[in-house]
């Protein structure tokens, strides 16, 4: 559905378009915004403007509305502004791969789009100049849930490579809903990684005035030059304003939330650190301390590793292809790692056949337990590996690069080891 024929000439009247921000009286109230296409639901006389706020709102245009342009569209142009070094400041790498926080809202079509480099986000966040010389590359310009396999690899590479040219820290500016994954296969692939290598995303772009892209940002520069610790982490919001930011081990952390700033947590542990407004870094845990030693890849990940959620019925003829041809399964079973009992023989009959099925459990706490009913102790019968407190999207990516890496007969005994701090078998939470 388009503008009715009305509408569509007021606004050619006065020489506007979307794009353009209007103010927009009518019924006695006073909207000011920039006008969005028209939605294909909107009715022919709705015109729609993007608040100050961020949202949306429908205005009801009639003969007595009264509009006038306010400001006409910004013309965004591609530019890196090359920025003089300054001697005795560590070096940063961000690597670009797209997201929210590297995205804009083109207000000619509304959509979100890629940023249209990454420098421009360290050019929007110039006190990190101040601690730090900054190199900024973009690897790819996706949002996170095209991300795959090849994606990771290539990713890990690049860290490697910088990290041995002398960057003395990584920033992967990443959509924030596969994060978690992503930050978990580079734990795994990184190794024993001597150089913070920080994952960091937005949940608001930052077109809008709450955006928490620069804020986050900030947070990391300031963890890679002033902590001195070594890993793979997630940096996000910690409250729902500008006064807190957590440091999340990078293979223990999970979006819980669909768009709050404070969305990520750290699971069944502590946050490794947390970062006030002013910069100052609380460490929460022992961590390694940087070095300079070179960083070696193991990128290698077997893709035919599944990851499942039991639910009670669930019907074993269904999922007889998918145990019998995997190399890997996951199951995020029920409370302490159960499924119901006629799941069983098919996971026998799998684990038989050299398929390796590892149990996690879909709670937000705690930790696997199959010794305690007899479900879980005919699981373990039937072959089943637990992985304790182990979140089951870490212990899908820690199967998938396990059985790329190493022998079969390992694979069991690597995956119920701790590697990167994603599982312990003690009760923390």
């Amino acid at each position: 559905m388009t503008y009715s024929a009305e509408l569509s000439k007021r606004l050619a009247d006065i020489g506007a378009g979307e794009g353009y921000k209007l103010s927009v009286e009518t019924d006695g109230k006073t909207y000011v915004g920039t006008v969005m296409p028209h939605h294909e639901f909107s009715a022919p006389d709705i015109i729609v403007l993007k608040m100050k706020s961020g949202y949306n709102v429908g205005v009801r245009v009639t003969p007595e509305t009264k509009m006038e342009i306010v400001d006409k569209p910004i013309v965004r142009e591609k530019k890196d502004i090359e920025v003089e070094e300054k001697k005795g400041l560590p070096t940063l790498v961000l690597i670009g791969t797209g997201g929210t926080i590297a995205s804009y809202v083109d207000y000619r079509t509304g959509a979100v789009h890629p940023a249209l480099s990454t420098s421009d986000m360290v050019n929007a966040v110039p006190e990190i100049r101040e601690i730090a010389n900054v190199r900024a590359k973009v690897l790819f310009s996706i949002f996170s849930e095209n991300m795959n396999i090849d994606h990771w690899q290539e990713l890990a590479k690049a860290v490697a490579e910088e990290i041995n040219n002398g960057a003395d820290g990584v920033i992967i500016p990443h959509g924030t809903d596969t994060m978690g994954y992503t930050a978990a296969a580079l734990s795994f692939m990184l190794g024993d990684v001597p150089k913070p290598v920080i994952l960091v995303g937005a949940q608001r772009s930052s077109d809008r005035p709450s955006s928490d892209a620069s804020t986050n940002l900030m947070a990391c520069a300031r963890f890679c030059t002033q902590g001195k610790k070594a890993g793979v982490f997630v940096v996000m919001h910690d409250t729902s304003g500008d006064d807190s930011f957590a440091v999340h081990i990078g293979s223990r952390v999970r979006k819980m939330h669909t768009s709050r700033r404070d969305a990520f947590k750290s699971i069944n542990c502590s946050p490794a650190a947390n970062i006030d407004r002013e910069g100052k870094i609380t460490l929460n845990m022992d961590l390694p301390a940087i070095s300079n030693k070179k960083v070696e890849v193991k990128e290698g990940m077997d893709r035919s590793t599944v990851l499942l959620q039991y639910y009670p019925g669930m019907d074993p003829a269904l999922f007889e292809d998918i145990f019998m041809k995997s190399k890997g399964v996951v199951i995020a079973g029920s409370g302490l790692g159960h499924v119901n009992e006629n799941m069983i023989p098919l996971i026998k009959k799998a684990t038989d056949n050299g398929t390796v099925v590892v149990m996690t459990s879909q709670c937000i706490n705690g930790r696997t337990n199959m010794n305690v009913y007899n479900t879980g102790r005919d699981l373990i019968s039937a072959g089943v590996i637990s992985v304790l407190d182990m979140l089951p999207e870490t212990a899908y990516v820690k199967l998938s690069w396990t059985l790329a890496n190493y022998d079969k007969d390992k694979v069991k005994e690597i995956m119920a080891t701790p590697l990167v701090n994603e599982m312990s078998d003690r009760r923390l939470f």
